[in-house]
């Protein structure tokens, strides 16, 4: 018959490996019985005296010592080495560790009994190296009310070749040819670990068996054993020993008294004494498991709490048969501390397993989760996590968590109370395999982002101090399809880190618990079910981290086309309520894209360039003065701009530069600004005018020659261009956006238009469009006087001509003079002059030309060195106006 290979004959699976001397323990007994035997012939003597010139080959040979034992527990280890790195994943193994106790008691005795066939002096080392038996079979028959029965099966044969040494082969070929079968009676075989104060692991009560030696000759072996466990308490630290990875290695020492006869010869009793070690490594493992089905589910029967049905396909590489009673555990977690007590959450049971040889095995189980305990969720001292957050963390970031599973209880009265007494209080800890979370968040965005400018009064280098975003904050949470119960989550933060490019731009602190609400989304096509979370998060600052890469972001939102896209990575942190009641899970991975719209599209070519924002369209009307002093003027006025992003923004303090010719003029300050996505009207802004404290006397220049321009109706431009103090909490920010400074158009001078004003004449150029200071002139020739119409820039405040040096011309031609050195007032709106004296270009063309349209209209032209004085400001500037209609009269 053929037999299944495992892990070769005993004789072959030992004989490769040395074995200390602390081993040989059970041959050291022998020979001193043998010696004691020769002085007292009442002990119990060896069937053949052993001769002494062989003891100096006994070490050597002892240590090639092969025995069935040996060979039958790696054959049962070999099967789950593959295993190994699995070790204590499931609960398995403590429902096994009865069964694997017994076989261990059961497989010495039959080791023991196998030598009793052969253990005369003379051919005691031939069995050593010859014997081989092979199990086919190792069930648990039934429990006892003292151990368990156990049936073993296989094939016992002796096989010459194994031995070395011929001198021994030929001894015992031909001693095992006379005796040709050996029976043992009824014997009982004792277990005990040296090294746990010979604390005996079991006994085997093994029935009397008969073999056939000779050499080739195979023999069916089959029987029944009663197998009793020993001390409970000693075996449970041996057992939580081996799990805490404490035990290196393990020492069996066995003894049988085995009485023996061939034919009708009674051979009298051997008593047998054998030491086994088996290093860690080579202790059988928990066997390979598969989990095939998961479906997690509120309790049943309208109670409360969470209850799991769990199928594991467990791989069985030993050829054993039992049955495994109905197993109830306790599963338990770690505490805040190691040292800490373990903390119960949930109980598991499964069903009677039939266990066949060589057969996987399908366990079910069912788990109950009740509520979770205070323990598991409270914040450990020092640290913002609990115990639970541990655990989950450990899992979703792809690490090992660990669970342990407290052994047991049977609920099946039957089953024996010897098997709850050797495995309560054992602690087996389970491996959960990690599994990455990266993909746990489907996707995190921000909608209605707010952004707020920081107080100017804030500490810099404080939270205070930093930008602040409100945004509505959505994440999208995959459900796996096992979690099939209730879900909602009612509060959540995060921490977010910012990215552009791949580069850390800043990170988004989200660390206060927010308000939120959850929605379920039904899984649709190849989308699985979700959980869409929404909250709403005000003002959370935003810390940046790189200044030089924030540069190039704005450079891109200026400059770009396309605008900018930003990741997000952030730890997202949610209180749910589930029917095992509240808790938080903390810092769940997550990442998404923030895609930011380009503010406008330059011209420039490169930082530090003046660029048009085309889509801001700044309008600047309702201009008026509302401040002055003896340098300067206190200017309000109202701003129209469209915002092209999604976003708004709460400015409460800006200062921003105003340049001529890149010398600072003046600076513009806005205060308490809101500004929304789109058209925003009427946003009040305070300019102050004063180029000479700004700039000195270069800049008193320049800014008498763009007020000339400006009266004049010219096309004149501004340059904004912020500074390291356009937003005093953050220097850095106010310096990259000074590398993109903004050309604005000076606004229009905005007057009444003058109902009597002269239509142009045929040949005069035609309408600018453009408001001009001095709107029409009259002249009287009699008098030499003229008066003139003028347009006040401004809408509410008076201004004062305090010098007027001008002169009037006609096609070129000089037509006459104003010299006037007293001060009148310009209201705002059109108004008159007084009559200023004119002193005529008397025989010039120009005068002629006038004199020639007495009682009509011509068009003159005028260049004018103006003073000026409005409160306490005075400036000199000069006015040039084209087409002016003038009317003479006498």
């Amino acid at each position: 018959m053929d037999t299944p290979d495992y892990g070769g004959a005993w004789g072959d699976s030992t004989r490769t490996n040395s074995r200390p001397a602390s081993q040989r323990s059970g041959k050291s007994s022998r020979t001193a019985r043998s010696h004691t035997s020769e002085r007292n012939p009442d002990e119990v003597s060896p069937l053949l005296a052993r001769p002494q010139g062989d003891e100096h080959e006994e070490g050597g040979d002892d240590e090639e010592h092969a025995t069935a034992t040996t060979s039958l527990l790696r054959s049962l280890s070999s099967g789950s080495s593959s295993g190994k790195k699995d070790d204590d994943k499931r609960p398995f193994w403590k429902k096994r560790w009865p069964s694997i106790v017994a076989l261990v008691i059961l497989v010495i005795a039959v080791v023991f009994i196998m030598l009793g066939f052969l253990a005369t002096e003379g051919i005691e080392e031939y069995a050593m190296q010859a014997a081989d038996f092979k199990p086919t079979k190792l069930s648990l028959d039934s429990l006892t009310d003292t151990g368990v029965r156990v049936q073993v099966e296989g094939y016992f044969s002796m096989d010459a070749s194994k031995v070395e040494k011929q001198s021994v082969r030929n001894l015992g070929r031909f001693g095992t040819w006379i005796a040709r079968e050996v029976e043992t009676g009824p014997t009982e075989v004792y277990v005990h670990l040296p090294d746990y104060d010979m604390v005996r692991v079991g006994t085997a009560k093994v029935p009397g068996i008969k073999v056939n030696i000779r050499n080739g000759h195979t023999t069916h072996v089959s029987f029944f054993a009663h197998l009793e466990p020993g001390r409970f308490d000693k075996l449970r630290n041996v057992a939580n020993d081996w799990m805490d990875g404490r035990l290196g290695q393990i020492r069996l020492k066995g003894k049988a008294d085995v009485p023996l006869r061939s034919g009708l010869i009674r051979l009298g009793s051997q008593t047998i004494v054998e030491s086994f070690t088996f290093q860690g490594d080579k202790l059988p493992g928990v066997p390979r498991y598969n989990i095939t089905r998961l479906n997690l589910r509120e309790q049943r029967e309208g109670r409360k709490g969470m209850g799991a049905d769990v199928s594991i396909m467990v791989t069985n590489d030993f050829p054993v048969q039992l049955t495994i009673p109905s197993v109830a555990v306790d599963v338990l977690v770690d505490g805040c501390l190691e040292s800490d007590k373990h903390i119960m959450v949930g109980t598991a049971e499964t069903a009677q397993l039939q266990v066949e040889p060589k057969r996987d095995v399908e366990v079910n189980v069912t788990g109950r989760v009740d509520t979770l305990p205070e323990a598991l969720t409270e914040t450990c001292p020092g640290s913002s996590k609990s115990p639970l957050d541990a655990l989950l963390g450990d899992y979703m970031h792809g690490q090992d968590a660990k669970l342990y599973v407290q052994c047991c209880n049977f609920p099946d009265p039957e089953t024996p109370a010897w098997a709850h007494n050797l495995l309560k209080d054992i602690t087996v800890p389970i491996p959960l395999p990690g599994h990455e979370m990266g993909k746990l968040i489907r996707n995190f965005s921000l909608a209605d982002v707010h952004f707020d400018l920081p107080d100017p009064f804030a500490e810099p280098g404080t939270p205070d101090a930093a930008p602040k975003i409100s945004a509505v904050v959505k994440v999208d949470i995959n459900i796996p399809n096992e979690m099939n119960f209730p879900l909602n989550v009612d509060r959540v933060k995060a921490d977010a880190d910012i990215f552009y490019h791949g580069k850390l731009l800043g990170t988004l602190d989200l660390k206060k618990w927010q308000d939120a609400n959850s929605t379920r989304i039904d899984a649709h096509g190849s989308d699985g079910p979700s959980l869409l979370v929404q909250s709403d998060v005000q003002k959370a600052p935003i810390n940046i981290k790189d200044d030089d890469l924030l540069s190039e972001v704005v450079q891109a939102l200026i400059l770009g086309r396309k605008g900018v896209t930003m990741k997000v990575k952030a730890a997202v942190s949610v209180k749910v309520d589930t029917p095992m009641g509240g808790f938080a899970v903390r810092e769940i991975p997550a990442e998404g894209v923030v895609p930011v719209k380009p503010i406008g599209s330059g011209n420039g070519n490169g930082s530090g360039g003046a660029h048009n924002i085309s889509s801001l369209a700044p309008k600047i009307g309702n201009l008026s003065i509302v401040d002055t002093s003896r340098t300067s003027i206190t200017l309000q006025a109202s701003v129209n701009i469209t915002n092209p992003t999604n976003y708004s923004a709460t400015v409460p303090y800006l200062n921003i530069n105003i340049l001529v010719n890149k010398t600072v003029v003046g600076q513009a300050v806005a205060k308490d600004v809101y500004v929304y996505p789109g058209n925003n009207t009427n946003l009040l802004v305070t300019a102050v005018w004063d180029p000479y404290t700004h700039s000195g006397a270069k800049g008193k220049k320049i800014g008498r020659q763009l007020l000339s321009q400006y009266i004049s109706g010219c096309n004149v431009s501004l340059t904004l261009q912020a500074h390291n103090g356009t937003i005093p909490t953050q220097p850095a920010l106010g310096a990259i956006l000074s590398r993109f400074p903004i050309i604005l158009p000076a606004p229009h001078l905005s007057t009444p238009k003058d109902p009597g004003e002269l239509p142009p004449d045929e040949g005069d150029p035609p309408d600018d469009g453009k408001t001009h200071f001095i709107r029409s002139a009259t002249m009287h020739l009699l008098t030499s006087t003229a008066l003139f119409t003028l347009a006040s820039p401004f809408s509410s405040t008076t201004m004062y001509i305090t010098t007027l040096n001008a002169t009037a011309f006609y096609d070129g031609q000089p037509s006459g003079k104003i010299l006037y050195e007293l001060p009148f007032a310009v209201p705002p709106g059109l108004s008159e002059t007084p009559r200023l004296p004119v002193d005529w270009s008397i025989g010039s063309v120009g005068y002629d030309a006038i004199r020639k349209a007495l009682g009509g209209t011509l068009r003159l032209s005028a260049f004018a060195e103006v003073g000026i004085r409005i409160g306490a400001w005075r400036e000199q500037v000069w006015y040039r106006g084209g087409s002016i209609g003038a009317s003479v009269r006498l």
